[in-house]
């Protein structure tokens, strides 16, 4: 296997390539570490790309002299620091011992080692030796003696670079780290559009794109998760860069917290992009010897466009973040009693609920919330994890075994984070809440938040969680988070670690629940979307889309979802209608379709379901399950923009480019309605395909060229699945 990661001795220059991409940086005469290139693949040395001359107010480094041509304010950095003389953004300020926040990190050394690092107690891509090489550039400064080892993991087949970075104090005194990012991008030249993805709880992650102009341009959270509001991935695009064509970046935060985007285009038309920690409500204070880890950026390129991008980052999340039993599996067609029952269940409707999914060919069903504890809706209970066997009628484990010999598999939801001010949990422990001393708490849906940065209280609800889990065999956990951290503030830890340290903890619950049920699948949730990040997906391979269970809303949101997240992440469910958060009516068969570019199942009352909807139901789980190995690993292609076109449509190819599954939803009916046409990719052009369903045969040229007309049905939201396969 050649090296992916050389360094020319001569002109110290550390060069990464995969097999489409190059990343190079140089460390020049001062020591100071400089980023050259990223992008298509090439050969060769592009210091050629530095350029020097005297800039008006833009400081010189001291060890430069007389010479002010030489300013950081205008070179290409690989981590540039506050304090330095440039005065754009900074992944790094540290605030020194005398109160200075100044650091001038100088090159010192590199390790080049086989296999993919780690992070203690932090998610991140993980790869054997054969996938991935290492490089380790340490950096420090002089006075203060902060060093930073900078980390970058070259996944040379998956086109994949990620950026990562531990923050030694080597120093006798304390400093204290403001701010820290992972990845920084710095481009010399060109016209880029900073692509994100915003919205709010129940519609999540929607394309906005902003040309980067002179300024900043910032995203981020300050929520304690990711949030539903700005997700922690971006893209940096070339103007004009479409599906197709175009050179794009994409960079995604692999972390669960507050985290901040930024980009900004500085006075001579250079665009810095940074990922990394908020730096609002972060303060993190390192004494002699101490160190703090950056949470993981992963880096990728494109030269065709967003789709490319978009799949490399599906395959790497798939096979480099995802972990566990359900990693390569089918997920189980479930349904989830939430919109059946709500908070009015019992043990009777659950029974009820798998009879039915029985029939109807589903594999599990679900006891959301409402089973433990005085929980008759979402003002108490939250924290007394027993079983409320009065309200079920019988023990957990009776219901479990009455479930399985029906040949249903039993899931239930938690909220582990959580704690209601009425429950009993909460008189014995108050003191183990997020809670800022001296002022009433901030209350969001009437709950607060446990300090999970406490390993005590942790341990205290792991205990808890697993005595129900104890009690029969339970394949799924549903885990949520159902409100925004606001009172930061813990009795036993340095405040301005909090936030970072919380995160840390629910990392912690997480990987010992995998560790003692290393077969139980877990669907990640907080209000649906609000922490959909790679983070979480290294801890549970699904995550629930969105509360939004409106199939036209969910095409939307799935399609922002899409440009970073692959179908087997996301947690789709065919609910009722008039839908309960919207009122709208869409056809059982869009719901279905709709549903199926995700882990598929049911959020429904079976009990009111005509017979001709269940044998549309029947019909349903048998096409999942047909296609089911396309939809998790095949290729997936946006066939259109649900914002823009007059349909959604999107389509699944398997890896040798065989079968094809082509979706289509309509959006739009008219009087005299025009005729859609929509073209496919990832087809092979010299290819014949046949419709399965009508026996036709298409050459995949003219199928991805012309296009394929839909037909001309009158009707409200109508939606089709065509089988294509090579003959």
């Amino acid at each position: 296997m050649p090296m992916a990661i050389l360094y020319h001795e001569e002109k110290h220059i550390f060069t990464l390539q995969t097999t489409r991409t190059t990343y190079q940086m140089k460390v020049d005469e001062f020591g100071f570490l400089l980023h050259l290139y990223y992008g298509g693949k090439i050969t060769g040395q592009m210091d050629y790309l530095l350029t020097y001359q005297d800039r008006g107010f833009s400081g010189n480094p001291f060890d430069t002299g007389n010479d002010r041509t030489y300013s950081m304010d205008v070179l290409p950095q690989e981590y540039p620091c506050l304090g330095s003389g440039d005065y754009r953004s900074s992944a790094l300020v540290i605030r020194n011992g005398d109160g200075s926040e100044c650091c001038d990190l100088r090159y010192v050394g590199y390790q080049i080692k086989k296999g993919k690092y780690g992070l203690s107690g932090f998610p991140a891509v993980y790869a054997d030796e054969k996938e991935a090489e290492t490089l380790e550039i340490l950096m420090e400064d002089p006075v203060s003696k902060v060093q930073v080892v900078l980390l970058y993991g070259v996944l040379e087949g998956e086109d994949v670079i990620t950026r990562s970075a531990r923050i030694i104090n080597q120093g006798e005194g304390s400093v204290v780290v403001e701010k820290a990012a992972s990845a920084c991008l710095d481009f010399l030249g060109g016209n880029y559009d900073m692509i994100s993805f915003y919205g709010r709880h129940a519609m999540e992650r929607n394309f906005q794109r902003i040309p980067i102009r002179h300024g900043n341009f910032v995203i981020g959270s300050r929520r304690g998760t990711s949030s539903h509001q700005y997700n922690p991935a971006v893209m940096i695009a070339e103007s004009g860069t479409s599906e197709d064509a175009g050179r794009c970046y994409g960079m995604v935060f692999v972390y669960s917290g507050n985290f901040m985007a930024e980009a900004e285009m500085d006075q001579y038309d250079h665009t810095r992009v940074l990922m990394g920690l908020q730096s609002d409500l972060f303060h993190y204070p390192l004494s002699g010897g101490e160190e703090l880890l950056v949470p993981e950026t992963i880096l990728g390129y494109s030269g065709n466009g967003f789709g490319r991008l978009s799949r490399m980052y599906h395959k790497c999340i798939r096979e480099h973040i995802c972990r566990g039993k359900y990693k390569d599996q089918p997920r189980p067609v479930l349904i989830n009693s939430w919109e059946a029952a709500y908070f009015n269940l019992s043990g009777e409707t659950i029974l009820k609920l798998a009879k039915d999914a029985a029939g109807l060919g589903m594999d599990m069903v679900v006891m959301d919330d409402g089973w433990f504890g005085k929980r008759e809706d979402d003002n108490s209970g939250l924290g007394d994890w027993q079983v409320n066997e009065k309200k079920l009628g019988c023990t957990l484990g009776d219901l479990i075994s009455n479930v399985n010999a029906l040949g249903v598999k039993f899931g239930i939801w938690i909220e582990p984070e959580m704690i209601s001010e009425d429950s009993d949990f909460y008189r014995e422990h108050g003191d183990w809440v997020m809670r800022i001393p001296g002022r009433k708490p901030v209350r969001a849906r009437n709950q607060l938040v446990l300090d999970f940065s406490r390993q005590d209280v942790r341990e205290h609800v792991f205990g808890q969680i697993c005595q129900v889990l104890d009690q029969g065999n339970i394949e799924y956990v549903k885990w949520d988070m159902n409100r925004s951290l606001a009172d930061i503030y813990s009795l036993e830890d340095v405040q301005g670690k909090v936030t970072y340290d919380y995160v840390l903890g629910v990392y912690d619950f997480l990987e010992k629940l995998m560790q003692r049920y290393p077969d139980l699948l877990i669907e990640g949730c907080s209000g649906g979307g609000g922490r959909f990040d790679a983070g979480m997906l290294y801890y549970t391979p699904q995550i629930w889309c969105s509360d939004n269970t409106d199939a036209v809303d969910r095409l939307r949101i799935q399609y922002g979802t899409s440009f970073f997240y692959p179908v087997s992440a996301v947690g789709s469910h065919v609910s009722a209608v008039p839908n309960h958060q919207t009122g709208r009516n869409v056809s059982l068969s869009a719901r279905g379709v709709t549903a199926m570019a995700g882990t598929f199942g049911y959020e429904l009352d079976t009990g009111t379901l005509t017979e001709e909807e269940k044998e549309e139901i029947r019909e349903q789980v048998k096409k999942y399950k047909k296609y089911e190995s396309l939809i998790r690993t095949g290729d997936y292609y946006r066939l259109s923009d649900p914002f823009k076109d007059p349909y959604a449509s999107w389509m699944f190819v398997s890896m040798d480019k065989r079968q094809a599954l082509l979706n289509v939803v309509m959006l739009e009916m008219h009087g005299n309605m025009t005729i859609s046409y929509v073209r496919l990719r990832g087809l092979e052009p010299e290819a014949s395909y046949q419709d399965v369903g009508t026996g036709k045969c298409y050459y995949g040229s003219a199928l991805m060229e012309a296009g394929l007309p839909m037909p001309a049905q009158m009707g409200e939201y109508l939606a089709y699945q065509i089988e294509l396969k090579i003959i």
